[in-house]
C-alpha cells in the first residue's frame, strides 16, 4: 500500500452540503494558489450543484469560476461531479450534448470527472465515460452507495465489474446519505478490490458522525484516496476533516505527505468564511451537528433540509416525521432507488404529496411519474406491475436506454438561444436552465453593455468601469 491520496472537496461539496452551494469565486480567490502548494491528489471545485447555484443566486458564469480556478491552481488536479446523461441539470439530455459539455469541460480546466448515475444504470453512463477518455480526462465512475436488501457488497462489486468494462480509469464508493459504517466499509471495499484492477476512492459525508471511521477502515481495507473536507466546512453534513485524516495516517505507511502546518494556513482562511457564513445565515449551526437519523430515514441532508422547506411553504412542517416515514415507502414501490440528485428530490416530493393530500398517490408528480416509467433508466429492483400500471394510466413503460429515445439536440439548443451567445459554452448553460439561464444572460448583458444591451449594439454601449 502506498500513500493515501487526499481529494479535497471544500471548494465544492462542503459549501454544497453546509451552505446550499453559496460559496462564491470572490470568497474562494484569496486561499487558492496557496491551496495549489499543498500537494492534494485533486480539488473538487465543479459540477454537482454549483453550476446551478452560480446563474441563479451568485450572477456568476460557472465557466468563467473554472477558468479562473484552473488559471490559480496551475499545479493541482481539478475535479468535477458529473450526473451522467443528466450532465448538471435534471433531465436527460442527448448524446450530441453530452459530449459537447465534456469536450468544454475538459478544454476549460478539468482533469477528472467523477460520474455517476443516481439508479446505477450503467447504461446512462456509457457515453460519459467514453466522451470523458477521448478528451485526455479521467473518468472516474462513482457508484451511489445504499442500502436495503438488494445492496450487497457483491451488488456493487458487480457493478464495479461492468464500470472497469466500459473503460472507467478510477471507481469512486459514493456515499452521499452517510449510510456507511466502518465494518461495512471494510467488506465492501474489500469485494470491489477484488472484482477490479482500478484504483479506488472513498466519499463519505459525516452526517451520522462515522465518516472518519470509514476512511480508516476504508484505508485499510486497500482504498488508495479518500474525500475530505478543510476542517472550519467539515462534519455535520459535509465530510471528515482533512487536517484530521492526514493526522491520523502521519507516519503509518498510509502517511499521505501533506504539511499539517501548511493545511492550518488554509483553516485559518476558511475560519474566517465560516464565522461570515454563520453570522450571515447561510450555514444554519443544525448542519454543522451529527445526525444519526441519517441511519434511520436514509435521507440525505440536503434531501433533510429540502423536505423540510417544502413543508414549511406549505406550513405543514409538523408532518415532518410522517413524511421522512413515507420515503422509505415511496422508494419500495418505485424500485428501491438511492436517494441522491435527481432521484432524491422526486422521491421527497413525492412523498410530500403523499402526506399533505392524505392519500397516497392522490397527486402524483410528472418527475415520479418518468422515474416509474423508465425515463431515468433501469431501478435496482423491478417495480411491481400493477402499482406502475396505476401511475402511468395507460401509458406504455421504457424499457431501453432513455437516451435511445432522444434526437441530437445541440444545434437545435443553439438556435434556440441565438440571441445570447457570448461564448460556445453558452449554450451549454442554456441547455440545462432554459428558465433560469435567459436571466442571467441578461444581467450579465447589462453588466456589460448598459442596461439597453439587448438590442446588441454594443459600440455605442456605456462600458462599466
Amino acid at each position: 500500500m502506498s500513500k493515501i491520496l487526499i481529494t479535497e472537496t471544500v471548494l465544492r461539496d462542503a459549501h454544497q452540503s453546509l451552505l446550499a452551494t453559496r460559496m462564491s469565486l470572490d470568497d474562494m480567490l484569496p486561499i487558492l494558489s496557496t491551496m495549489d502548494k499543498i500537494g492534494f491528489y485533486s480539488v473538487e471545485c465543479w459540477g454537482g450543484a454549483t453550476f446551478d447555484s452560480c446563474i441563479r443566486f451568485l450572477n456568476e458564469d460557472p465557466w468563467d469560476r473554472l477558468r479562473t480556478i484552473r488559471r490559480e491552481m496551475p499545479n493541482t488536479k481539478l475535479q468535477m461531479l458529473f450526473r451522467g446523461q443528466n450532465m448538471l441539470g435534471y433531465r436527460h439530455y442527448a448524446d450530441d450534448l453530452l459530449e459537447y459539455f465534456v469536450q468544454k469541460a475538459v478544454s476549460n480546466g478539468i482533469d477528472i470527472i467523477r460520474i455517476f448515475d443516481a439508479l446505477n444504470d450503467i447504461r446512462n453512463l456509457k457515453t460519459a465515460i467514453s466522451a470523458a477518455k477521448k478528451e485526455g480526462a479521467h473518468a472516474q465512475v462513482a457508484m451511489s452507495f445504499t442500502t436495503g436488501e438488494v445492496f450487497t457488497d457483491e451488488y456493487y462489486a458487480n457493478y464495479a465489474r461492468q464500470c472497469e468494462q466500459e473503460g472507467a480509469d478510477s471507481i469512486c464508493i459514493k456515499d452521499m446519505a452517510a449510510l456507511l459504517t466502518p465494518y461495512r466499509t471494510e467488506t465492501l471495499v474489500k469485494a470491489i478490490k477484488s472484482a477490479v484492477s482500478i484504483p479506488l476512492q472513498l466519499h463519505t459525508h459525516y452526517t451520522s458522525g462515522l465518516a472518519s471511521m470509514c476512511l480508516l477502515k476504508g484505508v485499510e481495507a486497500g482504498c488508495e484516496m479518500i474525500d475530505t473536507a478543510m476542517s472550519p466546512l467539515a462534519n455535520g453534513t459535509s465530510h471528515a476533516p482533512t487536517e484530521s485524516m492526514v493526522a491520523a495516517f502521519r507516519d503509518t505507511e498510509y502517511d499521505s505527505g501533506l504539511d499539517l502546518v501548511k493545511l492550518n494556513e488554509i483553516r485559518d482562511y476558511f475560519m474566517g468564511l465560516r464565522k461570515k457564513y454563520i453570522d450571515s445565515g447561510l450555514i444554519d449551526q443544525k448542519m454543522l451537528a451529527v445526525n444519526p437519523n441519517a441511519l434511520i430515514y436514509q435521507v440525505p441532508g440536503g434531501m433533510l433540509s429540502n423536505l423540510l422547506s417544502q413543508l414549511k411553504q406549505a406550513g405543514k412542517e409538523a408532518l415532518l416525521d410522517k413524511v421522512l416515514a413515507e420515503v422509505p415507502r415511496v422508494r419500495a414501490d418505485s424500485g428501491n432507488p438511492p436517494l441522491v440528485t435527481p432521484t432524491s428530490q422526486i422521491v421527497g416530493t413525492q412523498a410530500v404529496f403523499n402526506i399533505i393530500t392524505g392519500e397516497r398517490y392522490k397527486t402524483v408528480t410528472k418527475e415520479f411519474k418518468d422515474m416509474v416509467k423508465g425515463m431515468y433508466g433501469k431501478t435496482p429492483t423491478d417495480i411491481d406491475p400493477e402499482f406502475r400500471a396505476q401511475i402511468l394510466k395507460g401509458e406504455e413503460p421504457v424499457n431501453c436506454r432513455p437516451a435511445d429515445l432522444m434526437q441530437p439536440e445541440l444545434e437545435a439548443m443553439r438556435k434556440e438561444c441565438a440571441e445570447w451567445l457570448e461564448q460556445d459554452e453558452d449554450v451549454l448553460t442554456y441547455a440545462m436552465f432554459p428558465k433560469v439561464a435567459p436571466k442571467f444572460f441578461e444581467a450579465r448583458r447589462d453588466a456589460k453593455y448598459g442596461v439597453d444591451g439587448k438590442n446588441g449594439d454594443k459600440a455605442n454601449k456605456v462600458h462599466p468601469v
